[in-house]
């Protein structure tokens, strides 16, 4: 079938940390599939990272069609990265079916994207209730600066507004700079390290992916990285932690939801 932002989007353009996670997943899969070209290459997928990714979205139009990649592992209410996840995965599936491959690589390349924020500790934080906190309106974001300065009745609590987004542990400034650090973490990466168990393949084949993704949450979320680096920065203990464990749970998660869609459209069986 096939031959061959603020500081976080800047380390999502330059350092790459999505592409380099959907490479490592790719070389997993290739384990699981044996060589079989039925699923796009690592090249192909990444086409639809970066400037035709869902980043780009955010900010070329802010509030229109923009995917929201935040995820409360805890709360069984919060279906809306979910959902997404469920529309990526159903159309992969649909379009390994009739081959369509530059589709194939489309919904790969976003599925993957979502996974890995919705595992992101930074994207577990409570973005949305902090903004609202604030004063902001999540239904009225339709510029950058409606994103990213929230305006309040007065100029004074307009700066102090500004300063809780951007100042030393803002809501953006943590976010971006947490970001950034795993990414120089992350590189170089190793595929070794984030090599499936036969109980990873149980796990998917006894409760389903989605489910995977959100047992997979919960776990990260109790490693309590990001609140760790929000009281103290990093720390050995941290940057362990997320080469460690946090970032084979999520090249894991990537490969088994994109095997899980083979396994689906009927063009692989299971591994036992």
């Amino acid at each position: 079938m096939y031959s061959g932002t603020t500081l976080t989007r800047f380390s999502g353009r330059v350092i790459g940390t999505h592409q380099k996670i959907d490479k490592v997943a790719r070389k997993q899969l290739a384990m699981l599939i044996k060589g079989k070209e039925i699923f796009p290459t690592s090249t192909n997928i990444l086409l639809f990272e970066g400037k035709n990714g869902p980043d780009a979205i955010k900010r070329k139009s802010p509030a229109k069609d923009e995917p929201w990649h935040y995820y409360s592992p805890f709360d069984n209410e919060d279906s809306t990265l979910i959902e997404l996840i469920k529309d990526h995965y159903k159309n992969l599936i649909k379009e390994l079916k009739v081959g369509n491959n530059e589709r194939i690589a489309f919904e790969a390349a976003w599925l993957a994207h979502a996974i890995v924020d919705g595992l992101t500790p930074a994207h577990h934080y409570p973005y949305e209730q902090k903004i609202i906190e604030m004063g902001g309106n999540m239904k009225d974001r339709s510029s950058i600066s409606k994103k990213w300065f929230i305006k309040a009745p007065t100029k004074s609590g307009t700066v102090k507004n500004t300063w809780k987004m951007w100042g030393p542990k803002g809501l953006i400034s943590t976010h971006s700079y947490f970001e950034f650090g795993v990414a120089i973490l992350l590189a170089p990466l190793s595929v070794e390290a984030a090599n499936l168990s036969p109980s990873d393949i149980k796990s998917l084949s006894e409760d389903g992916i989605i489910e995977v993704f959100k047992n997979t949450a919960r776990e990260i979320a109790v490693l309590d990285i990001y609140n760790d680096y929000y009281r103290r920065g990093w720390t050995p203990r941290s940057a362990y932690v997320v080469r460690k464990k946090l970032y084979p749970a999520i090249v894991k998660t990537v490969t088994l939801a994109w095997y899980s869609s083979l396994i689906d459209a009927g063009l692989v069986k299971i591994k036992k």
